[in-house]
């Protein structure tokens, strides 16, 4: 739930296209300084069902030092209500707060993915006052205490950041949020959250924002795909080496709207030769540069990437991005577009020459089921 901006490190796994929007790409590189032995695999605890205890509607009392590092820092206490929901079939969970102090009201969006690899918990966060993503929290839970560390910066000051679940009941917990600038010696508290359970959520309740609240006409541009879509893909099975194998595959997306409709989730399943994927994508619309925001997750990652970023022109929406792909970086540019109220059509392509050239290695093309 951190206001900070983060610049730290973040996990560059991502997979290039989307929505309705949902399509699937190649996987940039991985790097890991080591690997788990089997018998080590095996003794990790699964913690999939970790962050079940959340699940509902609460009320939240905040307490934010507006600088932790400082004795005399000002204290800004607020009210609010927190709604947390599973999504993409408990994979991830979607965490919408408001609340109100003396410096007016505030909203953010917090979007949780399961690693059943790493068995670690990601934590990523959108502040509805700038709309840029921030966090990159990983971590997990020991003995009914969860704990999610992240580098960032404070004051132009790089920082470790730890956030805490803890003095967990039924109806009752606690999230703390702390500052360290010493390496994790010691911390001090930045935002101090005490939880109540106000009501379970209802049983098909997904986001409070049936109703977009976005004033501005870019903040539309995606209302059209809102639904679900049987998707028709073609992959290009080796980009960017001369190959023409392309690979088919049959899908379905469904996409919600979500924090008063200034974001969306799009969850993706389909099967071909090219084999059996999964998709939830986050997009959000920033107000402060007209902009959209789209990125995702895959169930064996548990982490979202750096965005791809973009605006929508004359019925065109077109985002790009920067991704290594064979050790070499490249540009991704993703582009979608509505062909009719019940079709659209998108694809994407990778450019290994700075934009003189584009190759497309995906062509989706959608039609609105009931």
């Amino acid at each position: 739930m951190k206001e900070t901006k983060a610049s730290g490190i973040r996990n560059l796994l991502k997979v290039v296209a989307i929505l309705l929007l949902v399509t699937v790409g190649w996987q940039p590189r991985a790097f890991s300084l080591g690997q788990a032995t089997g018998a080590e695999q095996a003794q990790a605890r699964d913690g999939s069902h970790d962050f079940d205890f959340n699940t509902g509607v609460w009320h939240t009392h905040i307490r934010r030092m507006l600088d932790p590092f400082s004795a005399s820092s000002d204290v800004v206490e607020l009210e609010g209500i927190v709604t947390i929901r599973p999504v993409w079939g408990g994979r991830a969970r979607l965490e919408e707060i408001e609340a109100d102090g003396p410096k007016g009201h505030w909203e953010g969006l917090s979007l949780f993915l399961y690693n059943p690899q790493s068995h670690q918990w990601s934590q990523s966060f959108l502040n509805g006052k700038i709309a840029v993503l921030s966090g990159g929290l990983v971590g997990e839970f020991h003995d009914g205490r969860g704990e999610l560390y992240a580098h960032d910066t404070f004051h132009d000051k790089s920082i470790f950041v730890r956030a805490v679940w803890s003095e967990i009941t039924p109806n009752s917990h606690r999230y703390t949020e702390s500052y360290s600038n010493d390496g994790g010696k010691t911390w001090f508290t930045s935002f101090d959250a005490h939880k109540t359970r106000e009501k379970d959520l209802p049983p098909s309740d997904m986001a409070a924002g049936a109703e977009p609240m976005s004033a501005d006409p870019d903040g539309h541009a995606f209302d059209f795909d809102l639904g679900t879509w049987h998707a028709q893909s073609s992959r290009l099975m080796h980009p960017l080496t001369g190959s023409t194998t392309w690979a088919d595959l049959e899908g379905q997306t469904v996409v919600h709207r979500v924090w008063g409709g200034r974001a969306n989730l799009a969850e993706y399943v389909g099967d071909g030769p090219a084999g059996h994927v999964q998709l939830l994508a986050l997009r959000w619309f920033n107000p402060n540069t007209h902009e959209w925001n789209l990125d995702f997750a895959r169930p064996n990652v548990g982490t979202l990437g750096e965005p791809g970023v973009g605006q929508c022109k004359n019925g065109r929406c077109e985002f790009y991005d920067q991704e290594e792909i064979n050790g070499r970086q490249i540009w991704v540019r993703f582009s979608i577009w509505k062909i009719s109220d019940d079709s659209a059509q998108s694809e994407q392509a990778f450019s290994n020459d700075g934009g003189k050239t584009w190759e497309v290695n995906w062509i989706n093309k959608y039609s609105r089921t009931n």
